[in-house]
């Protein structure tokens, strides 16, 4: 296979698997945010302090983070088939990828916040500050340089899924792989898109790493 004829398809696999790990990136955004705040808030000493809720969360994650992906992709073929009307393409793959992301970054936002001084926390509750106030204030812009790069590491995994999402029918980079470099022996073809996935994560992690160490010097010169 030529370059010429290599070339549309590795640029629709990586338009397909941006799509998913973007959708999923957010989703997980939006959904493990709020369950990593609440695993420390509800935790034992902490202003929401309430021992089942925290077990019922902390069980609902690890089941989360648990499972294998392609297991977990499997599993949630007849939801997915619900949500989407259809278990295979890259919207479909957009469905098991944010239910795996959301617990594997709920834990990442968790470690973040509890690094986060609880005499802040105290000091703004002895000033007479809410809950949300604590943790719009405090708890996430204190950690946010943690959480940006937990945020690149959940995207960097994401990457990874959505290779084997299109393994399984997700379309994308993993398709293409399993299609034209393993079917059909284009060893050529593999080639490029291992460098393609490289390229991508590594862009990934060099853009994550930049914002952190962004985020630290703004906090040194404003500390």
């Amino acid at each position: 296979m030529t370059w010429d004829e290599m070339r549309p398809l590795l640029e629709q696999g990586t338009i397909d698997t941006l799509y998913m790990v973007g959708w999923a990136t957010l989703y997980a955004v939006v959904g493990g945010l709020p369950l990593g705040v609440l695993l420390v808030l509800t935790d034992r000493g902490r202003p929401l302090a309430n021992a089942v809720v925290n077990r019922v969360i902390g069980v609902i994650v690890n089941i989360g983070r648990s499972l294998p992906f392609i297991i977990l992709m499997v599993a949630l073929i007849p939801f997915t088939r619900f949500v989407v009307g259809t278990a295979v393409g890259p919207t479909a793959a957009v469905v098991p990828l944010a239910i795996g992301a959301i617990p594997f970054f709920a834990r990442l936002v968790e470690t973040a916040v509890r690094e986060v001084d609880l005499g802040l926390v105290e000091a703004v509750q002895a000033m007479g500050g809410s809950t949300w106030t604590v943790v719009l204030k405090v708890l996430l812009p204190q950690a946010l340089p943690s959480l940006v790069a937990g945020l690149t590491t959940t995207v960097i995994a994401l990457i990874g899924y959505s290779a084997m999402a299109g393994a399984a029918g997700g379309g994308g980079l993993g398709t293409l792989a399993l299609t034209y470099g393993y079917q059909r022996f284009e060893n050529g073809f593999m080639l490029a898109t291992v460098v393609v996935l490289i390229v991508i994560v590594t862009a990934v992690q060099l853009l994550g790493d930049g914002i952190v160490r962004l985020l630290h010097r703004r906090e040194r010169s404003t500390g």
